[in-house]
């Protein structure tokens, strides 16, 4: 064929498709899916403290940060403790095609629209919004679990335990008037009440600032969600403890916990889990269901402001039923939660017994806590096989058609949502 004829025959398709173009619009190409996603924020109750298998964390800097070492400092973004073992990874959940846990231990809703680095005691890693934002580039998230309330500019979970956990160590092994004993001064030797765990001041100022956070996850997340349909599933706090101590631990020795010095039973609960009052537990669960108050509140208020978002309030507190520290004989073995334990200095090795320590160790081993609080900080958090169980309960929670569901477990280890 002559080139003439091969050029005005190309240009006369050419004019011919352009005006089917214009008469009929051709489709454009199908774009592929993103994958979908469940998407873990908040504290240390969804990031898997105490669970073990803890994975790297990609700082502030954009360095992935493994274990430093336990005399590094605590703020580094390793000891957000991000467990493999975490409820999120353990939950069930159809349809999920990926899981990203964004949560922090010692997590505030500071760091939720803020670096954590930019608060006192804050780890070096990004805004847990920078961090979902950069999730949704090329996930389509689903699912996310929240936990936050339990730590906040009024008090934190860690901070608790250890202010009612130090009394009774220093009322079992030091007089009232050995002030010499800490590092930071005098420790109380009576239970810890309600006001010395949060007030009802501090709880509402607490739930304003919860809400003021998730208000700003909600928000992020209609902006960046790939097909805007997610559910978020708001996890409240389970006490590690139970309402009262097993009779074992009430008293060895012939001494219980009312008087001055009782090492031999102070030992005994230690090596159970458990060095708490026994009169500081009804204060405590009083103050876990303070924490659920702040979660639920939450989530009323913003499915007021969200109307078109599904937000499934999840009560944990009864999850643990039966299998919390020294709840049985045989604790901390079959607990559902980790035990208080310390090292003697940033050794890595844990002390599980205080049995014929004096209180030179003792006023040791408990310092080494407050310089170190690595060394500490897995202290009365889920286990691994309590976060499998809080995944049932999210498993659950992902599912339901109802807005708010409780989690319990049965005398026989069932677990149910309704």
């Amino acid at each position: 064929m002559p080139r003439f004829r091969r050029t005005a025959l190309a240009a006369g398709l050419t004019i011919a498709m352009a005006a089917l173009s214009t008469a009929v619009a051709l489709p454009a190409p199908a774009s592929a899916a993103l994958p979908t996603a469940a998407v873990a924020l908040g504290d240390s109750f969804i990031s898997g403290e105490g669970a073990g298998a803890y994975t790297p964390v990609v700082d502030v800097n954009g360095v992935s940060q493994g274990f430093p070492g336990w005399t590094a400092a605590n703020n580094n973004a390793f000891f957000c403790h991000r467990s493999a073992n975490a409820s999120l990874n353990q939950a069930n959940l159809p349809g999920i095609q990926n899981r990203f846990n964004l949560a922090c231990s010692g997590g505030q809703p500071h760091d939720i629209a803020n670096a954590s680095q930019a608060r006192t005691n804050g780890r070096t890693v990004a805004s847990q919004l920078s961090q979902l934002r950069a999730v949704a580039q090329t996930q389509d998230i689903d699912l996310v679990l929240v936990g936050l309330g339990s730590n906040n500019s009024s008090f934190t979970f860690g901070s608790v335990a250890e202010k009612c956990a130090n009394r009774f160590i220093a009322d079992a092994w030091t007089g009232w008037w050995e002030f010499w004993a800490y590092l930071n001064g005098p420790v109380e030797q009576k239970p810890c009440s309600d006001a010395d765990l949060a007030t009802a001041a501090q709880l509402s100022a607490a739930t304003a600032e919860t809400t003021a956070a998730v208000r700003q996850i909600l928000t992020t997340l209609d902006q960046v969600d790939a097909d805007g349909q997610h559910r978020v599933v708001f996890q409240d706090y389970t006490n590690p403890l139970p309402l009262d101590l097993n009779p074992q631990f009430h008293e060895e020795d012939s001494r219980d916990d009312t008087r001055d010095k009782f090492r031999d039973l102070g030992a005994e609960r230690y090596a159970g889990g458990c060095p708490i009052h026994r009169a500081s537990l009804a204060p405590g669960h009083r103050f876990s269901q303070g924490l659920g108050s702040i979660v639920k509140s939450t989530r009323d208020t913003l499915a007021a402001e969200f109307p078109a978002d599904e937000l499934v309030y999840l009560n944990v507190q009864q999850a643990f039923n039966g299998a919390r520290l020294c709840e049985q004989t045989s604790s901390p073995s079959g607990a559902l939660a980790t035990p208080i334990r310390l090292q003697d200095g940033a050794t890595g090795t844990f002390v599980t017994s205080l049995a014929g320590k004096d209180k030179i160790a003792i006023q040791r081993i408990a310092n080494t806590c407050v310089t170190y609080f690595q060394t500490c900080q897995e202290s009365w958090h889920p286990n691994a096989t309590g976060h499998q169980v809080l995944g049932q309960c999210l498993s659950g929670a992902a599912s339901t058609s109802a807005r708010s569901v409780a989690c319990v477990r049965a005398t026989n280890g069932a677990i149910s949502v309704s």
